[in-house]
């Protein structure tokens, strides 16, 4: 869990900053897992892979 220190009071700006580091090191991800329990080796496989495609054509999107 990543932690931020609140500056002159400015706590919007370090919610922000807390949302990206968690956002970075996938925290949000694991914890989102972990609420869902256990799947199968197959079904983990089928999830990854889906969203690796997604992120595939996300890139590409984004380079043109």
């Amino acid at each position: 869990m990543a932690t931020v220190v609140v500056k002159n009071g400015n706590v919007d700006g370090a919610l922000r900053t807390l949302k990206q580091r968690n956002a970075k090191d996938g925290s949000s991800k694991k914890v989102r897992e972990r609420m869902d329990g256990y799947l199968k080796p197959g079904a983990k496989r089928r999830l990854e892979k889906k969203e690796n495609t997604k992120n595939v054509r996300k890139r590409n999107r984004e380079r043109y």
